[in-house]
């Protein structure tokens, strides 16, 4: 079952979290509703649904007797940071285990440093005690690139043979999530032939507009229970385009406007410290002063 998709961008029209057809007889679990709540990722969704519905019917044909696929759930994330990958594959664990994939559905974040050593064996012992970490969940690699950029004789090597004997050794009890950049897994996956094949499911995770990283900045204030003015909604909104606009090709998309609504909510709380009688609208309030300048804020 091999899906490679590639992230439709949503009309301009779209904004905030635009919900997919979840079928109704999905468990009405919180999962699925964190899933649903996500803004845009719309072709990442569907896909989940996808493999939700299929694990769903195998363990019905199951039940009947009939003939079922024991189709590998391993996967490749490709993107850019920021993205949505790591949340995604959070949100994916707690769905598996909604729906008894996974016995602990848990996300264990691993990268090269966490796999490779400094040593011979060292490596091997390294990665077995991730793998471990994760049993029941999954073992989600950021970067998994990284793994084989040292030449033939580097420790990475030995860390993705490791990787593909405990996938065959723990099958039905861990699922393995290689991420990166997209151009840099797809060469990452050619340099091992036996990889590509034991990835079946291949997601592409592609920049969020202006209109999506709008709506993801007011999620993050609501989140806070903060508000913006009038004044303040404008100028954000031109601030994103701008960004959009210039963004360099390692940007960090929804992590920039994490940093940027962190950082007004700092000089918020910086212009109101010393007033007396404070109002509970004071505190919510984010006016358009309190914006960023946008060359301070870590793309």
């Amino acid at each position: 079952m091999q899906i490679s998709l590639r992230y439709s961008e949503p009309e301009a029209s779209s904004t905030a979290a635009e919900s997919i057809a979840v079928p109704a007889n999905f468990p009405q679990k919180d999962s699925f509703k964190e899933l649903e709540h996500l803004i845009g990722l719309q072709e990442v969704k569907r896909v989940l649904a996808e493999i939700t519905a299929f694990v769903m019917v195998q363990n019905k044909r199951k039940q009947e007797q009939l003939r079922t696929d024991a189709t590998a759930l391993h996967m490749v994330f490709k993107g850019k940071p920021g993205t949505g990958k790591t949340t995604v594959a959070r949100i994916l664990g707690r769905i598996l285990n909604d729906i008894g994939v996974l016995p602990r559905g848990h996300l264990v974040e691993a990268e090269r440093a966490d796999l490779v050593g400094e040593y011979i064996g060292h490596t091997a012992q390294k990665t077995r005690e991730m793998i471990k970490k994760a049993q029941g969940g999954i073992l989600f690699i950021d970067e998994a690139y990284t793994l084989a950029q040292g030449g033939e004789k580097d420790f990475g090597r030995e860390s993705i043979g490791c990787l593909v004997k405990s996938m065959e050794d723990n099958r039905d009890n861990l699922i393995i999530i290689l991420a990166g950049y997209s151009d840099e897994m797809d060469g990452f996956l050619r340099s091992n032939p036996g990889l590509r094949s034991r990835f079946p499911l291949h997601i592409n995770f592609s920049d969020y507009d202006a209109e999506e990283l709008f709506h993801i900045a007011l999620q993050m204030y609501g989140d806070r229970d903060y508000e913006l003015s009038n004044r303040c909604r404008w100028k954000l909104k031109q601030m994103l385009a701008e960004f959009v606009r210039s963004r360099h090709p390692h940007s960090g998309n929804a992590r920039y406007v994490r940093n940027l609504v962190e950082k007004s909510i700092r000089l918020q709380a910086l212009r109101i410290v010393d007033r007396e009688n404070l109002k509970r609208r004071d505190l919510v309030i984010i006016e358009q002063t309190d914006l960023p300048d946008p060359f301070s804020i870590q793309a």
